[in-house]
């Protein structure tokens, strides 16, 4: 059975000296591993489209127990994001977060859209990376099954506070009172301002999700919790985010 879809390719592995396994974000199969022969070869219609953050119009052949890619056109390459290390190693995580967490044989349209305009952020460069990488992991787990509890506080039911508590093992928030009686480990302090910009991020519709500011600190802040919170879900090292940060220092 062929399959039309378009997607864009968050990984790459050379198979033997002419062939590629690529894991392709798609918008109707969800994350899809497929095989593309030829592909190494420069003279390939298929090697252009199927090279790393390519997003690309497929057409997949269905086999009892695989993938194959049987012709591919580019949409959009991201030309000016390959030339900035720091940009593309951004990118990478995003694409490292999509295979982990954006589900196999599922309609994957908004996970899809998410990434893809965040490539687009970052190849524009004017939107903080901090704040588009905040937007993303956040979102990106909510879309997935993983959406935080930032309605109100666990305990009491307070909704906001000067300091409320976001407790990482379980993605829930709690005033500043309730978390005094119990304090947790691995529980992240946010102001007002933190608050709601998670609530921003989990609750605001797609067009509005990277419409908004904070100040660079907060901004650093944010980062760190929806990265902690990323890292406590998904419960590995990601290189691509050592490497980005790596870079970014």
């Amino acid at each position: 059975m062929k399959i039309s879809t378009d997607g864009l390719i968050i990984r790459q592995q050379n198979i033997g000296e002419q062939d590629k396994l690529v894991t392709i974000l798609t918008r109707d199969l969800g994350v899809v591993r497929a095989f593309v022969r030829g592909a190494k070869n420069i003279k390939s219609s298929k090697s252009a489209p199927t090279s790393l953050l390519c997003y690309s119009g497929f057409n997949i052949f269905e086999g009892k127990d695989k993938y194959i890619v049987d012709d591919a056109s580019v949409k959009e390459m991201f030309f000016d994001l390959r030339s900035d290390v720091e940009k593309v190693a951004l990118a990478q995580y995003f694409c490292e977060l999509a295979s982990l967490v954006c589900p196999e044989g599922q309609n994957c349209e908004k996970q899809l859209s998410l990434i893809l305009n965040a490539l687009y952020l970052i190849t524009k460069g004017n939107r903080p990376q901090s704040l588009i990488k905040a937007c993303v992991e956040l979102r990106l787990l909510s879309l997935s099954g993983y959406m935080p509890d930032l309605v109100m506080c666990r305990e009491c039911g307070e909704y906001s506070g000067d300091t409320m508590y976001f407790l990482l093992a379980t993605g829930t928030i709690q005033c500043g009172d309730c978390f005094l009686k119990s304090p947790k480990s691995n529980a992240l302090p946010m102001d007002a301002t933190l608050l709601h910009a998670m609530r921003h991020i989990v609750f605001s519709e797609d067009k509005k999700l990277f419409a908004f500011n904070l100040p660079e600190k907060a901004l650093e802040s944010l980062s760190y919790i929806t990265e902690s919170y990323t890292l406590r879900v998904l419960e590995k090292d990601l290189k691509t985010l050592h490497f980005y940060k790596t870079i970014k220092s």
